[in-house]
């Protein structure tokens, strides 16, 4: 792995999250190079301190070699020479391919800082990353990882939750950091699915952006919201999943944001672009925006 993840000079911490770029099995596909072109030009523009993929950076049902596809989706992010991570969507292992076996492409490139977690927890791809102060060796943030899994069991129906042991350890992470360092470090969460308090948010928040569907959440309601508001670290949330959706909206203090679908090779009719994400040392709140297909901003 690279050297710790560190505030630049200035204070400043800048997160690129790309989300379901679908990456097919043709790697002539048309709409799959116009993603990938789409993912290098934002890094160009944004170089960030840190990349983040939050899940479905593939379609493997009924592709016959995902891991190849996987590297293809993957292969902008190793190329730039940047910090990278990410988290595993519903679509990613379908078939042909496993959540373990993927995670083993990921973590061949030394500049990827994802990890599987421990095995005894639910998922693969457990992790939390803290941000280094710019003048000590003291965390100054800290950033959480969550597999959100795919669907949930056919009794329940639906897309899977967050399991209850997930949330157990995100709260053990939190405590033992909290002690470590001596305060509460700002954090943000990311996963794939949204959780059923991005249905709140829209209804009760403070909220701005698009709602063109549904918030397709799981059915139950595991507490990492719950969780999160309790710990006090958790700033801002960051999903994808719903390809139509890119709103921003607090409620009871964390901010619950949508990433910007990036794969063309997808449903959808929202411009392709990332949501960028801005941290400053010392203060407990982030600056967002997307930068989108046509190089312009959104905020």
């Amino acid at each position: 792995m690279a050297d710790d993840l560190r505030f630049r000079e200035d204070g400043t911490f800048t997160i690129v999250q790309f989300t379901d770029l679908h990456i097919g099995g043709d790697r002539d596909n048309e709409e799959d190079l116009r993603t990938l072109a789409l993912v290098r030009a934002v890094l160009a523009e944004e170089k960030p301190d840190l990349i983040v993929y939050t899940g479905d950076l593939i379609s493997s049902y009924g592709v016959s070699d995902p891991s190849a596809s996987f590297r293809r989706a993957i292969a902008p992010a190793v190329e730039s020479g940047l910090p990278w991570t990410h988290v595993f969507g519903n679509h990613d292992a379908e078939e042909n391919v496993t959540r373990e076996e993927l995670m083993a492409i990921a973590i061949e490139h030394n500049t990827c800082y994802s990890q599987a977690g421990p095995v005894d927890l639910s998922g693969v791809g457990k992790n939390m990353l803290t941000i280094q102060s710019v003048a000590s060796e003291n965390p100054a943030a800290v950033l959480y990882f969550l597999d959100s899994g795919a669907m949930a069991p056919e009794s329940v129906g639906g897309y899977a939750w967050i399991a209850a042991d997930q949330v157990h350890w995100y709260k053990q992470q939190s405590l033992a950091l909290r002690q470590r360092s001596g305060a509460i470090q700002p954090g943000l969460a990311f996963f794939h699915i949204p959780l059923p308090e991005y249905n709140d948010v829209w209804q009760l928040g403070k909220v701005s952006g698009i709602k063109h569907e549904e918030v397709c959440c799981p059915k139950l309601n595991s507490g990492l919201f719950a969780a999160m508001v309790e710990m006090g670290d958790v700033m801002g949330t960051f999903v994808g999943h719903d390809h139509d959706n890119d709103y921003c909206g607090t409620l009871h203090d964390i901010r619950l944001c949508f990433g910007r679908v990036t794969g063309y090779n997808t449903y959808g009719d929202l411009p392709r672009g990332a949501r960028v994400i801005r941290l400053e040392e010392g203060r407990h709140s982030f600056d967002t925006w997307q930068r989108l297909e046509d190089g312009g901003l959104l905020r």
